[in-house]
């Protein structure tokens, strides 16, 4: 070993998470940090990120807990989402957590070592080598490792696609789109999640014609409607009103079969052609322009996944379609968050961070810091902290939701947690009602219903969690 370090906490990652731990931690206490990350810089899977994603939820709700990301009020000047408010881009991200980190460093308190892996423990070091030949550390770490790295994404750059291409077909990932040199016959968009639909996006919004996409979608799948999901300002009382329905119908619902479509049929979700039921929820959020520009797309292809390109032909799991030379392909098939089993928050001198709200992981993990930073003892901090895991399937969102409503009820009784939760930036749900005015009364009557709502939510969906268990005992 080249180096020694001695730290509070190790964290390894440097992505979204691990910034958002290192955030609260360095605002709410004293301790000494060291981050290690594989990348040059902070911000995980955003550095390598394709240059026209943007965020899918708004600026509001995203970043770390001590400071805005952008301007939280700025409106959307697109055509397809005007009105709504800003999502950041990938480099406004990074540009962020870039700043951030040089704030946390300059407080003396806070080390990052890039282009580091760590590489595990050797009688009571961390070892963190150098991934270009440089010195490597030994970490002494008096309280705890963070291991930001449980719920990395995979991202399409950094994708190896599982199924085979050959040769002479032409298939790159939508990094690639920036380089294409000469425009192709047409484009083939394989996948139907979050990067097949920006992709799809971006050709068409290119001046692409539909006509000349042709679109793989193993899974259709649901997504959430953007206009329910604004936080701030007057499209708060939107944002109160779908969590409001949202609750109603799960108090009421018979099946999950009927809850989507009931939901649907409120406008909360969204499919991308309605006489095709969706199989997959993974709480992708578009709005409805750009959703009706989707439908411009005909060439759907629901066969499910490509098992491999060949010139002329794709072949996929049920069958196959023609590819004309010419085409070029784009592998937005990988999971950007994949679905692992959860394990405890915390356990001894670990912490792994995991979604404790069902889809927002920066606010997760700025929460499960500040649990760290204020309460004692594993099994207090856990009962607060139950991890709810990522959604695939539909039937998903009931046992998501349930763990969603039970951490949300523990949170609220512990007076700790209750008060930075009124106060927090990245608390979708506390800024939609500590701005009510008194005189509000439509804002007030919703949050009424919600909370009347509530209890009944909890009891129909547990009674349709123990019918789908019984089902599948059954099957």
């Amino acid at each position: 070993m080249d180096e020694q370090l001695e730290t509070d906490y190790l964290i390894i990652g440097g992505g979204a998470v691990g910034m958002a731990v290192a955030d609260v931690l360095s605002t709410e206490t004293d301790a000494s940090i060291v981050i290690v990350d594989r990348r040059s810089g902070p911000g995980g899977h955003w550095n390598d990120a394709y240059p026209f994603v943007r965020l899918h939820q708004p600026s509001a709700n995203y970043g770390v807990e001590s400071r805005p990301l952008g301007d939280e009020l700025r409106r959307d000047a697109s055509p397809l989402n005007r009105g709504f408010l800003e999502r950041a881009s990938s480099a406004q991200i990074v540009a962020c957590y870039e700043q951030l980190l040089a704030d946390l460093v300059a407080s003396g308190r806070v080390r990052f070592l890039s282009a580091h892996d760590h590489t595990g423990q050797v009688d009571g070091l961390h070892r963190v080598e150098s991934l270009l030949g440089g010195a490597s550390v030994a970490v002494r770490v008096r309280r705890k490792v963070v291991d930001a790295t449980f719920m990395c994404a995979s991202i399409p750059a950094m994708h190896t696609p599982t199924f085979t291409v050959a040769p002479g077909v032409r298939c790159i990932p939508p990094n690639g789109l920036a380089r294409v040199a000469a425009a192709p016959e047409g484009y083939v968009v394989i996948g139907g999640g979050k990067t097949g639909v920006d992709t799809c996006l971006f050709l068409l919004e290119s001046g692409v014609p539909a006509e000349k996409i042709q679109w793989v979608v193993p899974r259709d799948a649901w997504f959430q409607n953007r206009a329910g999901m604004q936080p701030v300002g007057e499209l708060a009382v939107d944002a109160l009103a779908a969590q409001t329905v949202q609750a109603e119908i799960a108090a009421s619902a018979a099946t999950v079969d009927e809850l989507f479509a009931r939901m649907e049929d409120a406008g909360q979700l969204l499919r991308l052609d309605p006489a095709v039921t969706p199989r997959m929820f993974h709480g992708a959020i578009v709005s409805v322009g750009e959703l009706e520009l989707l439908r411009t797309i005909t060439d759907v292809v629901r066969l499910g996944r490509v098992q491999r390109i060949e010139p002329g032909r794709i072949v996929l799991d049920e069958g196959s379609v023609d590819s004309p030379p010419g085409r070029l392909h784009i592998d937005c098939s990988a999971i950007g968050a994949p679905r692992r089993p959860t394990k405890p928050i915390f356990a001894g001198r670990t912490i792994t961070p995991q979604m404790v709200r069902m889809l927002q992981p920066v606010f997760s993990a700025a929460l499960i810091a500040h649990v760290e930073a204020t309460v004692d003892g594993d099994e207090e901090k856990n009962a607060l902290c139950r991890p709810i895991p990522m959604s695939d399937a539909p039937a998903d969102w009931i046992p998501m939701s349930l763990m969603n409503l039970a951490n949300q009820r523990a949170w609220r009784s512990d007076r700790r947690v209750g008060e930075w939760l009124m106060t927090s930036r990245l608390d979708r749900f506390s800024r939609l009602t500590r701005d009510i005015a008194p005189d509000d009364d439509v804002s007030l009557d919703l949050l009424r219903r919600y909370r009347a709502a509530i209890p009944g939510a909890v009891a129909n969906l547990q009674a349709l969690l123990a019918a789908s268990s019984r089902h599948l005992m059954t099957a």
